[in-house]
């Protein structure tokens, strides 16, 4: 199996993971957070439902430059936005994903902070990094908020103590 397709497999099946999370966002406590400098529930919905996009700029990019960032974006003001922000993302992932070849999977991209190098690596290892694992830390802190809130949770990798009575 190519990095190309086992890298992108393990992607697609993990943003197949998370929209079921994203769709237990309850709207009665999108702006709650459970530490002062924590995302609120919808700031952390938004940033996730963002991610996919995100591979596909870096695709897109050979650089990127943390200190270029922009302003910030406000959180999305309900979950069906939410969802249809990462929806759409997704659909963006893929397409960028099938209008690349392996030589640019394999060319090298590098990670900027105020022009200063942070790293280089290929397209790939960035993708695995800043977009799998990234997406991995954040479901995982999607899937505390939703316990803390007393959400049950879908099965990720295996059953959850919400289908096991």
């Amino acid at each position: 199996m190519s990095s190309r397709t086992s890298l992108t497999g393990r992607i697609s099946r993990d943003l197949e993971l998370t929209r079921p999370l994203l769709d237990r966002l309850p709207e009665a406590a999108l702006t709650w957070r459970p530490h002062p400098r924590s995302f609120t529930l919808a700031g952390l919905g938004t940033h996730i439902a963002r991610l996919p996009h995100w591979g596909a700029q870096l695709l897109a990019e050979d650089r990127h430059d943390l200190a270029a960032g922009g302003p910030s974006r406000p959180p999305l003001a309900s979950r069906a936005e939410i969802v249809a922000l990462f929806d759409r993302h997704v659909a963006e992932w893929h397409a960028a994903l099938a209008a690349v070849d392996d030589a640019r999977l394999d060319a090298p991209w590098t990670l900027l902070d105020d022009a200063r190098v942070v790293e280089t690596l290929s397209h790939t290892d960035a993708l695995d990094r800043y977009l799998l694992h990234h997406l991995i830390h954040h479901r995982g802190q999607l899937t505390v908020y939703l316990r803390l809130l007393d959400v049950p949770l879908p099965a990720l990798y295996g059953p959850t103590a919400d289908l096991r009575p």
